[in-house]
């Protein structure tokens, strides 16, 4: 089988990762991918949001799969477009409908989803630049700290949380009327402060079964102890200690299930992953967020536990037979720590290049923001390298992961020191 992969970052090296080890997989092309991915498939210069260069590849190299990894080409529909064109309509796109990918598109969206089929969910409202003012009546009618979320796609970087009441009505106003996060704060949504411990679910469905992946914590802020500002993702552990049987059937009943009974009492097709952000409070499970595509650097530690046949199961989402089929998962625990270029989440330098990557033992380097020049490995990015390790269990794993970041360097390396410290 030969399989598209599209997209260029940690998760997508990941994915290429297990992909290749499937026999299923003949040749595997990554568009564009990264340093990683150059040294395990073939990487391809392609507009991602491109979706009549994609076509013209798919064509010519006569794929028979493609798998979306980032969540833009999917808010743009390129499952329609697929489904949609007589030539491109019989190969499975791993990927939601367009509408299927609101639930990442437009948090007023998954919101109004989530209260529509009954999932624990946090009391919000939304507005734009014409109800400003109703939105600071709003501020004043709950609770500090307040939640601001930009309504679009922001890059992971679009949710504020404000103890202040006057601090949040400014940002409220420099979201929407001086568009802090470009077209993606044309609308907000302010939701309730929920107090508790972030857990991340990971669902593959076929749009009528699914099946539950390991779950995973990651560590948002780019400072030691959750300071900072927001990032993609500083590194990540999976599974999460806390996530025991009566948790677990907890999240299945009341979030996985309704989840997948409500695409299908609403229409929406769905096929590929569904990543759940929930924040536990007191015991009980809610839901902060869908993402439409499997999380960074989540995938690292999710991905690695998975021992099935990921292609296989990919087969299966496409031609909804994915109930047919079992998945295995490791009961290693497994951790990842991003390496990342200073000065991010705000401004960085690219263009350095990394040594040391040749003495990793007993730990896997998914590269994130790299590229291959004149035979060298450079930083292209803000995430540049998460370092993913397996242990009996997370502080093992942790150890390794730390011990191989030693003998790497690229100039201005920065990464926390503290991931799964909280769950000692």
């Amino acid at each position: 089988m030969k399989i598209l992969l599209l997209g260029s970052g940690g998760r997508e090296h990941a994915l290429a990762w297990k992909m290749i080890q499937s026999p299923k997989c003949e040749t595997l092309f990554v568009a564009p991918g990264n340093a990683g991915t150059a040294s395990i498939a073939t990487n391809v210069v392609l507009d991602i949001l491109n979706f009549e260069q994609i076509k013209q590849f798919v064509l010519l190299e006569k794929i028979d799969m493609v798998v979306v990894g980032p969540e833009d080409p999917l808010v743009h529909g390129i499952y329609d477009f697929f489904k949609n064109d007589v030539n491109l309509n019989s190969i499975p796109v791993i990927g939601p409908s367009k509408i299927g990918a609101q639930l990442e598109g437009s948090k007023e969206f998954a919101k109004k989803f989530l209260i529509k089929h009954g999932i624990p969910t946090a009391g919000y409202d939304s507005f734009t630049s014409k109800t400003v003012e109703n939105g600071f009546n709003f501020l004043e009618t709950i609770q500090s700290p307040y939640v601001l979320k930009a309504d679009g796609l922001a890059a992971g970087k679009g949710v504020l949380i404000i103890k202040n009441l006057d601090e949040a009505k400014a940002e409220l106003s420099n979201m929407l009327i001086h568009s802090k996060f470009g077209k993606a704060s044309e609308k907000v949504v302010i939701e309730e402060f929920l107090d508790g411990i972030e857990l991340s679910c990971f669902v593959l469905t076929d749009g009528k079964n699914y099946k539950i992946l390991p779950t995973a914590k990651d560590y948002k802020r780019i400072g030691e102890k959750d300071t900072g500002l927001n990032t993609g993702g500083m590194g990540a552990i999976s599974p999460v200690p806390f996530a025991n049987d009566k948790l677990l059937e907890k999240i299945e009943s009341r979030i996985v299930k309704p989840t997948i009974e409500g695409l299908q009492k609403d229409g929406i097709e769905y096929k590929g992953f569904i990543f759940i952000g929930l924040i536990i409070v007191k015991g009980e499970p809610i839901v902060i967020e869908y993402n439409v595509r499997m999380g960074d650097p989540e995938t690292e530690v999710v991905i690695p536990r998975i021992k099935s046949d990921l292609v296989a199961l990919f087969e299966a989402v496409g031609n909804e037979k994915l109930n047919e089929i079992s998945i295995e998962i490791d009961d290693q625990s497994a951790t990842t720590v991003m390496l990342v270029s200073g000065g991010y989440p705000e401004e960085y330098e690219k263009g350095f290049e990394i040594s040391g990557l040749e003495n990793i033992n007993d730990s896997i380097a998914f590269h994130a923001g790299t590229i291959l020049e004149n035979g060298k490995v450079l930083t292209n990015g803000g995430r540049v390298i998460a370092i993913t390790s397996f242990g009996e269990s997370f502080q093992d794993a942790i150890k390794k992961s730390y011990q191989n970041i030693e003998k790497i360097h690229f100039d201005k390396m920065y990464f926390r020191k503290d991931i799964g410290v909280d769950l000692l």
